[in-house]
């Protein structure tokens, strides 16, 4: 039988360590951080259905990337996250559009959220989040704070990393567990989710190969100057001309798996391990566009 939650916590530990709140802070305030023809938050709300009388918690929110959209179609949006950088990009979002119904919080899974007042919602997300050692604990959370439905989008496979990048500089590609473990964390807990694919097809266009580099190096996280030099001799060996621009000769094909579940009368099993409430804390994922 597969222990799913050690599955997870093996590939978190083979990954390398995650994202400080100071290194989300500089991606939200980086150029393109708000991809204009993304169609991510289009095909999940497509898939979730909100209701306009819902209240809605985002957790790991980053600057907006559903609670943005949601926004109009729901009563009210909770979004948390542990990054100030985030959290501040997402209320310049808000008023820039005239949004009203979203509250920001700063907080992150291991956080109490009971304290900070969040409470229970109609719908529950964690959206490109789940960057916890805890599994378990974390989707229990999540499922406690959602009153009609609560989901969590991990990705699939590689999700937005691009192995070509890594290759490049001779880096190992590491991937962290992705949506299979958490669809059997959930059905061990005894949550029958729902699940549905969706796909990204990014060809991201540079005005030369240095900004190619700069906008795809963020992969690698820190780099040295000889990988930042390998990075940009492959670019310049593969990219191609378009539109009086640089791309890659194909698109990156980004794939994220929307789980969800209803809530009903189930009582979830009690999480195995330490018993911690929640890992470490969210922000928007590896993720990101």
């Amino acid at each position: 039988m597969i222990d799913w939650e050690a599955q997870w916590r093996a590939g978190q530990r083979r990954h390398p360590p995650r994202r400080g709140p100071g290194e989300w802070a500089q991606r939200a305030a980086s150029p393109g951080w708000h991809p204009v023809d993304s169609d991510f938050p289009d095909q999940v709300l497509e898939v979730l259905a909100p209701q306009p009388s819902w209240s809605v918690l985002d957790v790991g929110c980053g600057t907006g990337t559903l609670a943005v959209p949601l926004a109009p179609r729901v009563a009210s949006v909770t979004a948390i996250d542990f990054s100030a950088g985030m959290i501040d990009g997402l209320e310049q979002r808000c008023a820039h559009d005239g949004i009203q119904n979203v509250t920001a919080i700063l907080a992150g899974w291991d956080d109490d959220w009971d304290q900070l007042g969040i409470g229970v919602h109609d719908l529950a997300i964690a959206s490109r989040s789940l960057i916890v050692d805890d599994l378990g604990a974390a989707l229990l959370k999540l499922d406690a704070a959602a009153r009609q439905m609560a989901c969590v989008i991990p990705p699939v496979g590689d999700g937005p990393h691009d192995r070509r990048i890594f290759e490049a500089v001779g880096r190992p590609f590491w991937p962290r567990a992705d949506y299979l473990t958490v669809y059997g964390r959930l059905h061990e807990l005894g949550i029958h989710a729902n699940i549905q694919l969706i796909t990204r097809r990014e060809w991201a266009s540079y005005p030369s190969h240095a900004a190619a580099a700069e906008g795809l190096k963020w992969m690698l996280r820190e780099t040295t100057e000889a990988e930042r030099e390998l990075l940009l001799q492959y670019l310049r060996r593969v990219l191609v001309g378009h539109e009086g621009g640089w791309r890659l000769p194909e698109p990156r094909v980004i794939r994220w798996a929307v789980i969800w579940w209803e809530k009903g009368g189930r009582a979830p099993e009690p999480v195995r391990g330490s018993g911690r409430e929640g890992g470490e804390r969210a922000s928007e994922q590896e993720d990101s566009e």
